[in-house]
């Protein structure tokens, strides 16, 4: 059962998603980091070259940890808790970090973030 308050669905701080590839009806479930600080969502470049994400909207510069970058923007697919959306996504070499996608503000604003889930 999907915990909603006030009509938005509850998500924790580490979230399960499937992405959907663009030129098939193949899917991909990864973990992604929650980060309300963030906002753009992001998704690594392997996995827009694995699911055939594309193609480039516009190109973006990305202020973050590493320092200041230009990062293109896909439109992606995802399904978050059985919430299918597209939504704009930076590309990033995330190939370092834990999670190869980062939800940020984009797509949070439809949700309601519970830090103990």
């Amino acid at each position: 059962m999907v915990e909603k308050i006030n009509g938005k669905i509850v998500l924790g701080l580490i979230q399960e998603v499937k992405i959907f590839d663009n030129s098939t009806d193949k899917s991909r479930s990864c973990l992604a980091r929650v980060d309300t600080g963030a906002t753009k969502s992001s998704i690594d470049a392997a996995l827009v070259n694995e699911l055939h994400i594309g193609p480039v909207l516009a190109s973006k510069y990305v202020k973050s940890a590493h320092g200041r970058k230009m990062r293109p923007i896909v439109l992606v697919e995802i399904e978050i808790k059985g919430t299918r959306l597209k939504e704009e996504f930076t590309v990033a070499d995330r190939t370092h970090m834990k999670y190869p996608l980062l939800i940020g503000q984009n797509i949070l604003k439809d949700f309601i973030i519970d830090p103990s889930k």
